[in-house]
């Protein structure tokens, strides 16, 4: 035993070394060895299921790429099938509040009742007995559980893959953290609406589903930002903090707004600890991190003024899972200058959608995707050459993703032997394409997304708008590298709860023949098959994609 402990700690560690050797034939080649087929499988997906190399090279590289470029035409009645269970994934917000949340509200409202009544203080219900009380509490965490265990479903089954690669990206460009308020039963309709439909369409449509949807108005925001100056100002004063900007009144400005509707006010009243007036949250990260990126050229200015043109971007009832609404009551009516273009004033909710325009159709912001997409697909550090090629395909498309990938996924750079295992998987890949690789079942996945939990990568749960990163050094350490052998060890050896394997594979299938000696010697000293299955799935060649 303290032999394997040994083992697996040491080809841990060699997961901090550069990837090894290449086998991919020249430059850019468009060979259908199986070498290629399993680069190509981890690179536009989550990695080869046992036969999958076999059916890409009976239909062709090529022809597979080009079919999960339009995964409109590729059946997946299979993974239907498993995601049938999941009732929340295609409900409403609206739906899923009144379901799972407003019964938590208002056991827990009836609980404080309680001991407010209660003629013995001492035998008053503690806020540890509450939550014991209180069964709904758990249900309220329902949605984001079920969201969570579609989205591992999907990697492990899905036969669109590119689509469910790309989803994960883009929802983590556009990322909202599910443990903030409501966002909890918001998840499911932002994923689902603002950012699957769009993964391989035109990024200004991407870009205006994000904007317009509850999960994010509320994640930055946006939703309470409102004109601090217009006829609501005895309501705006708004609270220190991140976005809080302190304006002058200008001279008849709030003469000129159409006076706040009844309904208005008494919205405004209910909120009595909203941050009142100008937040900046969604123009600051609609230009840094959804748009220009953080060199893009735009001032702190600019952030202003796109915060004043989303003024009144609004949801109605947010707690309730209220759509999206323009609340002209609060939206800054004047002029506003951005990247130096002129919005006149009086535009109302089209200032807003123009600067969708201008930013979707900014040079800077072709560059920025491009570069993003980039390092998803070819390496952490890809050529400058080819992000300029990419951002020019996606300026001469008017921002057409599926041209964007479809050219990085025939670039040279994409097979070229530099790309080889060049990058290392994020803990969702990795125990993902573990369990592909395995051809493992998964009976239930909620163990799944614990474990993700435990290696650093919760699932909905990345606090910081940048999201998780994408490049080796967040994700190679000893510690996080230690955890992925735990459930490796746990996988093959069938102590993972909730996945099943019948018949576990060779470690020399699970690395598709590619394995350095040092790691070949390493799994030859394992004690048991399932020991020798872990050190091939925690070794280096499988750590990377």
């Amino acid at each position: 035993m303290h032999r394997a402990k040994a083992a697996l700690m040491f080809t841990a560690a060699l997961a901090i070394l550069p990837a090894v050797g290449s086998p991919l034939h020249g430059r850019g080649a468009a060979t259908d060895d199986d070498r290629t087929i399993v680069h190509v499988l981890n690179r536009i997906g989550f990695g080869p299921r046992p036969g999958d190399v076999d059916r890409v090279r009976q239909v062709g590289l090529r022809q597979y790429i080009d079919d999960q470029l339009h995964p409109e035409g590729i059946q997946d009645t299979a993974l239907v099938t498993r995601l049938n269970g999941l009732a929340s994934l295609n409900m409403s917000s609206k739906d899923i509040a009144q379901r799972y949340e407003i019964p938590a509200i208002e056991a827990r409202r009836d609980l404080k009742q309680q001991a407010a009544n209660s003629a013995n203080p001492d035998q008053a219900p503690t806020l540890h007995d509450m939550r014991r009380m209180n069964p709904d509490r758990q249900q309220a965490s329902q949605p984001l559980i079920e969201l969570s265990q579609q989205k591992v479903l999907r990697a492990v089954y899905s036969e669109r893959q590119l689509e469910e690669v790309l989803t994960d990206f883009w929802f983590n460009h556009f990322n909202v953290d599910a443990r903030k308020g409501p966002e909890r039963y918001l998840l499911t309709e932002y994923e689902r609406d603002a950012i699957r439909p769009h993964v391989l369409g035109h990024f200004r449509d991407l870009l205006e589903g994000t904007a317009k949807s509850p999960g994010m108005l509320f994640y930055l925001d946006n939703w309470m930002s409102a004109d601090p100056n217009g006829p609501h100002s005895d309501l705006t004063r708004q609270r220190p903090g991140r976005g809080a900007l302190q304006r002058r009144v200008r001279p008849g400005r709030a003469q000129r707004m159409p006076p706040a509707s009844r309904r208005q006010q008494d919205m405004l009243k209910q909120r009595p600890n909203m941050p009142r007036g100008l937040n900046e949250n969604y123009g600051r990260e609609l230009l840094e991190l959804h748009t220009l990126g953080v060199d893009g050229g735009y001032t702190q200015k600019d952030v202003t003024e796109v915060g004043r043109a989303f003024t009144g971007w609004s949801i109605a009832n947010p707690r309730l899972g209220g759509d999206f609404r323009f609340m002209p009551q609060l939206h800054d009516q004047g002029e506003k200058v951005i990247l130096g273009h002129r919005i006149k004033a009086g535009g109302g909710e089209k200032d807003g959608e123009e600067v969708l325009d201008l930013l979707a159709s900014h040079s800077s912001t072709a560059r920025f995707i491009a570069m993003k997409l980039a390092r998803r697909f070819v390496s952490d550090t890809p050529p400058q050459a080819l992000i300029d090629r990419a951002a020019a395909t996606f300026r001469e498309t008017n921002g057409d993703l599926r041209a964007v990938m479809t050219f990085l996924l025939t670039s040279p750079e994409f097979l070229s032997p530099d790309t080889y295992r060049a990058k290392v998987k994020t803990p969702f890949e990795f125990l993902v394409s573990a369990i592909r690789a395995t051809g493992a079942d998964v009976s239930d996945a909620r163990p799944v997304v614990r474990s993700l939990q435990q290696l650093g990568m919760p699932l909905y749960q990345c606090q910081p708008p940048t999201g998780y990163k994408d490049t080796a050094e967040a994700w190679v350490n000893t510690g996080a590298l230690v955890s992925r052998m735990n459930d490796a060890l746990a996988l093959a050896s069938g102590r993972m709860p909730g996945v099943q394997m019948t018949r576990a594979p060779a470690p020399e299938t699970v690395l598709a023949g590619n394995m350095s000696d040092v790691t070949r010697a390493t799994i030859a000293k394992a004690p048991a098959a399932p020991q020798a299955l872990a050190l091939a799935l925690g070794s280096p060649e499988f750590q990377r994609r």
